[in-house]
């Protein structure tokens, strides 16, 4: 029996020096486990709020020059001198707090000859109005622009006491009102409108309850901006569906008539868009039967 015992006390020590080997071991392992899945979320965090000014800039260079190569009339127009100039508006500001005219620079910089009797002006009809333009060369918005088409679906900001360029941690077009995006985009609007000449047309959408809308970019800004010594007519294009939606007779266009100037030329016509979408599936169409 003693025998017995005496091997018995041994193994059960090693046994338990086992287990708590073991045990150990499986606490260092889900130690290890867990430390590197922190490092790979917190790698993951850093790389989404990591700077990104050498990407922007290639992009926004890249596209400054496949849209110079495609309209020669643009030529002079120097990218690198643009990206500066684009920069210098935001980078080491409070992203909320750059106003529409830390663009001035920017749009002072790019050469862009007007356009006159094509300039195309839209509000929440975004889609139809850049598809229909994709097809046809009779009408040109603002993204079809070199300074719009370069910064069309791009998102950047700065932040104050950094030299660097941020792609995400951006405040939304909503956020703020002098947010970095937002105020870019009123800035060009302001440009666009201000270059209008000849008759200007606008695609306003029919299917909603205020086509022309008095908080939409074309009302603040675009409409309040076009001058009667350059612009000859204003031709509206109220999109709307099939048998269903406002008329050229809305309160909202009403308004838009008293807010032109009353020596401007004033036109309204509801366009159903199935016959918008028949021109864009059809090029050879002519401009002037697609409303």
């Amino acid at each position: 029996m003693e025998h017995e015992e005496s091997h018995r006390f041994p193994r059960k020590k090693r046994r338990t020096r086992l287990c708590l080997i073991m045990g150990l071991c499986a606490v260092l392992s889900l130690v290890v486990i867990f430390a590197i899945y922190l490092g790979v979320v917190h790698s993951h965090v850093l790389s989404s709020y990591s700077p990104s000014s050498e990407n922007l800039k290639k992009t926004i260079i890249d596209k400054c020059e496949a849209f110079i190569q495609n309209n020669k009339s643009s030529s002079a127009n120097n990218c690198q001198k643009i990206w500066s100039a684009f920069e210098q508006a935001f980078v080491g500001r409070d992203p909320c707090n750059v106003p529409m005219e830390a663009y001035d620079p920017l749009m002072h910089t790019v050469i862009q000859d007007p356009v006159c009797n094509r300039m195309l002006f839209w509000s929440k009809t975004k889609k139809i109005v850049h598809d229909f333009t994709e097809k046809r060369d009779c009408f040109l918005t603002l993204e079809d622009t070199l300074v719009g088409f370069i910064m069309n679906g791009l998102t950047w900001c700065g932040k104050e006491k950094s030299n660097e360029t941020f792609t995400t941690g951006c405040p939304g077009w909503t956020d703020c009102v002098n947010n970095t995006v937002r105020s870019f985009w009123n800035r060009a609007s302001a440009a666009f409108a201000d270059a209008a000449c000849g008759d200007v047309t606008a695609m306003l959408n029919g299917s909603i309850a205020t086509p022309f809308s008095p908080t939409s970019i074309f009302a603040t800004i675009e409409v309040k901006r076009f001058k009667a010594a350059k612009i000859k007519s204003l031709s509206v294009v109220l999109v709307t569906k099939e048998n269903k939606g406002t008329t050229c007779d809305d309160p909202s266009l009403q308004d838009l008539q008293k807010e032109i100037d009353p020596k401007l030329k004033y036109n309204c016509k509801a366009v159903p868009e199935s016959k918008i979408q028949d021109c864009i599936s059809h090029p050879d169409t002519a401009c002037g039967a697609c409303w």
